[in-house]
């Protein structure tokens, strides 16, 4: 084989690994990488909030996870109290703005849930789900209104305060008594 027909059967070769590379997802992590920060999933999958919320609690609602809190009254209870089951909704702010989702899956005090949610990072980690999230209640009047969440990658409760609605929870409203 010539020396000219070695070097095209090796450019041949090359071209399909280069462009494999290129084609491959851009700012994503390992699965490896992606659980050691208390992250399932990795390599490329993305989901956010809503559909997860959506499909693990139960809660059939639509819209921006801000949204929820209006859309559930009338069709869902809704309180201050957490529930297993039950979805916790923070509010639009600078931060979040959408807002969040996340599934309540432990109480572990009157101050403290444990929850799963997706999407609750940045970088190569955003869109990936953690379970078992601590977020701690730090409103003044222990209702909920103002919450402080894990964060994996830090391995430590975040320093900011989201402001919250509160829990939908997967019960029919309860009715006005006559």
């Amino acid at each position: 084989m010539s020396v000219r027909r070695k070097l095209w059967a090796a450019v041949l070769l090359a071209v399909p690994l280069v462009l494999a590379g290129c084609a491959g997802s851009r700012g994503t992590v390992s699965n490896a990488r992606a659980r050691a920060h208390g992250y399932e999933g990795g390599g490329g999958a993305y989901l956010s909030c809503v559909p997860y919320a959506r499909a693990r609690s139960g809660i059939a609602l639509r819209g921006d996870a801000w949204q929820w809190w209006d859309a559930a009254a009338g069709s869902y209870a809704r309180g201050a109290q957490p529930r297993p089951g039950s979805v916790l909704v923070l509010r639009r702010t600078a931060r979040l703005r959408d807002g969040h989702l996340a599934v309540v899956s432990r109480v572990v005090s009157g101050r403290e849930v444990l929850v799963d949610h997706a999407n609750w990072a940045s970088g190569g980690l955003k869109g990936l789900v953690a379970r078992g999230q601590p977020v701690i209640d730090v409103s003044p009047g222990n209702d909920w209104t103002q919450v402080r969440v894990w964060y994996p990658p830090a391995r430590v409760v975040g320093s900011t305060v989201f402001p919250a609605y509160g829990f939908i929870y997967r019960d029919l409203p309860r009715q006005a008594s006559r």
